[in-house]
């Protein structure tokens, strides 16, 4: 049985930024990581290939619309979508290749499967039809987080999406129906809107980006309004009806005027993340 000073559970940017420092200070670590590959959710279907589409999908619109005024002159862009999201996962690659490098420098062991805590100074590590047991004088976890479902909801990556199926969808869709008017849900959609799909907005609050400032959050949808983004706030999705071609999602208000449905041809549930379930055991 294999004994450790620190084992992580997670290999995010909180898992193993925490490794590689223990590693520093002297103490033999070990890392759990569930997925193929390394850098969580942030590093493989979060933060950085959100970046990736953004910035991918700015040049696209800036390169159709603001170059004429700048004095350039080129014909109207055609979009490879295959080739951006090339692009897109170029970029996590040599991220996640970069933990893996991480890893192997500070002589950290990096352990394929499920952690559990079984109790005070145990581990075990389940995956590919196999467990082991390790023992570990301290465990961190750094599980992250998980895809918030939302009730009546279901989510197929398919018609009905989650921020991981919204990055890496095989074609623009005509029309985009995002429910939550967070930061994931606005950033996306922003790619989505600037490649061509009508993006329309549902939030359950009467105002976009909870948490944030109001003023910012104000002068915001503004911006995103002037670029052609609907906002239906106050409302809620109580279901969607996949059976046709185009998306049928139920809807209520929170206050008087039932709100006007969209037939969006995909439906994106990008209601924020919640905390990895049953992480450690």
């Amino acid at each position: 049985m294999a004994t450790y000073d620190l084992v992580v559970i997670g290999t995010g940017p909180g898992g193993y930024v925490c490794a590689v420092r223990a590693a520093q200070l002297g103490m033999k670590v070990a890392v759990v990581e569930k997925n193929a590959t390394l850098g969580g959710t942030c590093l493989n279907v979060g933060c950085m290939p959100s970046k990736a589409l953004l910035h991918a999908s700015e040049m696209f619109e800036e390169a159709g619309h603001s170059f004429a005024k700048m004095g350039v002159s080129v014909s109207a862009p055609k979009l490879d979508l295959p080739s951006m999201m090339n692009f897109k996962q170029q970029g996590i690659d040599g991220n996640v290749k970069g933990v893996e490098f991480l890893m192997k420098k500070n002589k950290i062991d990096v352990l394929k499967g499920a952690g559990k805590v079984l109790g005070a100074g145990k581990v075990e590590v389940s995956g590919d039809g196999k467990s082991e047991i390790v023992e570990t004088r301290n465990v961190v976890i750094a599980t992250g987080s998980d895809i918030a479902r939302l009730k009546g909801i279901e989510i197929d990556e398919k018609r009905i999406v989650s921020s991981t199926g919204a990055l890496s969808l095989d074609k623009v869709p005509s029309s985009l129906l995002i429910v939550g008017a967070g930061v994931i849900g606005l950033e996306l959609g922003s790619v989505w809107h600037r490649l061509g799909a009508k993006v329309t907005v549902v939030e359950f609050l009467d105002r976009i980006l909870p948490g944030m400032d109001g003023e910012i959050a104000k002068q915001f949808q503004r911006i995103l309004e002037k670029q052609g983004f609907a906002f239906k706030l106050g409302a809620k999705v109580t279901g969607v009806d996949t059976s046709g071609r185009r998306c049928r999602p139920g809807s209520s208000r929170r206050r008087a005027a039932r709100p006007r449905p969209s037939r969006p041809t995909w439906c994106w549930s990008a209601s924020a993340a919640c905390p990895t379930p049953r992480a450690s055991g």
